[in-house]
């Protein structure tokens, strides 16, 4: 039994520092109670809800309900505290059992989907309210941190055995010739262009997230780790001062890059689970980049910031981050996610990337190689999102 009271008496303690900014000053000052005699001690209160680490209920996502009952004193009526541990720890993907094709909680189930609050993180604008009832100072406007990120599922169209024999069945002999002529001269082998671009955002991170699979099923085509075109382009991308992360597979294992002993995580096809992200803190890896919806871009973790995962079932702060992913290149163009044209796609990332912003969040944008082929307008879309980062 103390155990269980450590462990939600740890959660709280560090939902209301994340709250706070990290304000460990600011967050002694706010206590989780239903007692109000508490404010002869503190100077704001949040009411539980009674919820927390005894059942999983929807959260309240209505106009928060403040009461100032005397000077610099405070009682918040809606269990923010709740509302955050609900969203971080993706207790309602405990709630919820659906689950698209793929397995993956998708935006259309979630209760985020339903109230139209994708592109507002609620746990951001809470706590902005707490910082105003404290009475102190706000997140001053810009960029905690920006991630570039890329998923590599494939370097090349031609230059893998199925690829080639492809490209042969096609009529497509020209440019098979090419590309084996040529790494630089296979449609897919885009990375130069795209390190110029990423390039031009000078303080960004750059990550690369690199599968080591065995390439069958929806994992296919792995390239060989060993193998010169893998090499060339690890030695490009390192060059660049770009940095390399696994890319799992899509059926959850997770085969270490030996050779690169990276921190840096993400899923692929986003397929993200409590289970996974078990499976992701134990072999070591302490920082996830999985966290969005496939088809809709925005605030799956209602904060644009980064926040260690709190695992809903045993209520423990687990030793991983979750970096939340805003847009992915594909959920803005596929027909079957928002089937965005270029303009309508430009004017959602340009909302999205103010509200990261607004709140000194971290920017994490996922582009693939591919995309600046296979897909309708990335080419020249992404340069204007370059620009805008830029422009901010």
């Amino acid at each position: 039994m103390a155990t269980v009271k450590r462990k939600l008496n740890d959660v709280i303690q560090y939902l209301l520092t994340w709250l706070c900014y990290g304000n460990k000053e600011a967050a002694a000052r706010v206590t989780y109670t239903d007692d109000e005699k508490a404010l002869d001690q503190y100077d704001v209160i949040i009411v539980p809800n009674g919820s927390l680490g005894n059942r999983i209920v929807l959260p309240d996502m209505k106009e928060v309900v403040v009461e100032h009952p005397a000077k610099d004193k405070s009682i918040i009526r809606t269990d923010i505290l709740y509302n955050a541990f609900f969203f971080i720890s993706r207790a309602e993907e405990t709630y919820n059992t659906e689950r698209d094709e793929h397995g993956r909680f998708a935006a259309k189930y979630s209760l985020l989907g339903e109230s139209n609050r994708m592109q507002i993180p609620l746990l951001d604008e809470h706590a902005r309210l707490l910082l105003k009832c404290l009475d102190a100072p706000l997140p001053e406007p810009g960029f905690n941190s920006i991630y570039l990120t890329h998923d590599v599922d494939a370097i090349t169209q031609y230059r893998h055995f199925r690829g080639f024999i492809g490209g042969l069945v096609r009529g497509e002999i020209e440019q098979v010739k090419r590309a084996f002529g040529d790494i630089h001269k296979d449609p897919l082998f885009t990375f130069p262009w795209m390190i110029r671009q990423d390039a031009k955002a000078a303080h960004a991170k750059k990550i690369y997230f690199i599968k080591n699979t065995k390439g069958k099923g929806l994992d296919y085509p792995q390239y060989n780790l060993k193998g010169n075109d893998y090499k060339y382009l690890e030695h490009m991308l390192l060059d660049s001062g770009a940095k390399l992360g696994l890319h799992s597979s899509y059926y959850g294992d997770l085969a270490p890059l030996t050779f690169n002993q990276s921190p840096f995580h993400r899923s692929h096809y986003l397929r993200c689970s409590i289970n996974q992200l078990q499976r992701v803190s134990k072999a070591g890896l302490t920082d996830d980049f999985t966290m969005g919806f496939a088809d809709c871009a925005g605030f799956r973790l209602q904060t644009t910031r980064a926040v260690q995962w709190i695992n809903p079932v045993s209520m423990t702060i687990m030793p991983i981050t979750l970096h939340p992913l805003i847009i992915m290149d594909t959920t803005l163009s596929n027909a079957n996610y928002m089937n965005l044209s270029e303009d309508e796609a430009y004017f959602l990332c340009e909302r999205l990337i103010e509200k990261v912003r607004m709140h000194h969040g971290d920017l994490c944008l996922l582009w693939h190689n591919s995309s600046f082929v296979h897909n309708k307008y990335h080419k020249t879309l992404y340069p204007k999102i370059i620009e805008l980062i830029n422009g901010r």
